[in-house]
């Protein structure tokens, strides 16, 4: 369903209430890495070249208690977010307020304001209150009043129902205010919607990661999707337990295997499991490690697919023209066992005919360490998010905004 996007909003003069993902990591007031909040910068520019006054909220981090606001301030993306824009930008150290309302009004046409920590609302006088988290109906209310106009461009946190993004966007609705989908929001429900509910075929989806149960909604949902499920990563494990392949002291969810078991009753042939893996003596870089195919044996585990694993997986992704991965290989983590989840990022990196999209921080950290993230389609921003909807769930921030 087309969703309103920021093209078609009147902006010049209006007050822009834009939720924006500006989670990134802060440490002894430096960001470690502002790919979020580039991520944002044509949405804020797209607002600001229209003479629009555009009034950013973000959470950073989680807030349980007074003490957690001290590290937690947004004050240094507002400072790195000018440095990008190249011009002033506004921040207000509180989140409501005569200090905030007067901030806004004194904003000319084409500046950009920046309202601290949203989560600072999920701690009220020293107590734990959740009314950023909880989605509390007035705070929505209260910041939906400071706008004319509301854009939603943080996809990473789609799948919450916060005041920041659903209650300010129900709030607005009531209103009559618009509720668009910023550029950011608007790639990803083209790219991750379009995948799901009208691949190019051969559909074939990537899911590797620890457990099963992280991503069983996922494999449900695209069993009736994929033309093929490559399965890597700690969950694969339990599906050798599935099976009756021997998993020495590999990691498996004893709990799932039957879950397991049905999903490859389901699957059938679609499933494609590794045929060999790299296991160690214990989880450690330096552990003594080989390659085995088939049974794994007491005392060793299993951090990584084999070659052969990959060379398999190759062959099915070669012919793709839709590939959907999430979740790394092996322990991407430690170099030793790093070498199935670079390959696949390699292998996806050189397909040229075919939309390829990743998800998910150790499955993204492997293209950009590669070098091969702009050669993907897409790299999506939300990991949670993105997974919620490759299991075809409804996500609250999505749902929100207006229907053309």
């Amino acid at each position: 369903m087309a969703k309103l996007t920021v093209s078609d909003l009147d902006l010049e003069g209006k007050k822009v209430l834009m939720r924006v993902d500006f989670n990134v990591p802060i440490k002894d007031g430096v960001i470690g890495d502002d790919n979020r909040i580039q991520a944002a910068l044509p949405t804020i520019k797209f607002v600001l070249d229209h003479k629009g006054k555009a009034i950013l909220f973000s959470h950073l981090g989680r807030i349980k208690k007074e003490e957690d606001k001290k590290g937690l301030s947004l004050r240094p993306v507002a400072e790195r977010l000018s440095n990008l824009l190249n011009k002033p930008v506004t921040f207000v150290p509180v989140t409501e307020g005569q200090q905030l309302e007067d901030a806004i009004n004194k904003l000319t046409d084409g500046s950009v304001l920046l309202v601290e920590n949203t989560r600072y609302e999920d701690v009220v006088n020293g107590e734990y209150v959740k009314r950023e988290s909880g989605n509390d109906p007035k705070l929505g209310e209260y910041w939906a009043s400071l706008g004319d106009e509301y854009i939603n461009d943080a996809f990473g946190t789609a799948h919450r129902q916060h005041a920041s993004n659903v209650g300010i966007a129900e709030a607005m609705h009531k209103s009559g205010k618009p509720v668009a989908a910023g550029f950011l929001m608007e790639k990803e429900i083209q790219f991750l919607g379009e995948a799901v509910n009208n691949p190019q075929r051969p559909f074939v989806a990537i899911l590797g990661g620890a457990k099963v149960s992280d991503k069983i909604g996922v494999i449900d949902n695209l069993l009736s999707k994929a033309d093929k499920i490559i399965i890597g990563g700690g969950m694969t494990y339990t599906f050798y337990a599935a099976k009756g392949i021997k998993v020495g002291d590999s990691l498996v969810e004893k709990d799932k295997i039957d879950v397991a078991k049905s999903i490859l009753e389901k699957g059938g042939n679609k499933i494609v499991l590794p045929s060999d893996n790299v296991v160690a003596k214990s989880f450690n870089n330096d552990a003594e490690h080989k390659v085995v195919e088939g049974d794994i044996d007491d005392g060793w585990m299993a951090l990584d697919i084999g070659p052969k694993s990959i060379d398999e997986f190759e062959k099915v992704l070669k012919d793709a023209k839709t590939v959907v991965w999430n979740g790394p290989m092996g322990v991407f983590e430690m170099s030793n066992f790093a070498q199935g989840t670079l390959k696949v990022g390699e292998f996806l990196g050189s397909l040229t005919d075919a939309t390829t999209i990743v998800g998910g921080g150790d499955s993204t950290a492997a293209v950009k360490q590669l070098g091969v993230a702009d050669k993907l389609t897409h790299i999506s921003t939300g990991g949670g998010a993105s997974l919620q909807y490759l299991e075809g769930k409804t996500l609250p921030g999505i749902a929100a905004i207006d229907n053309k």
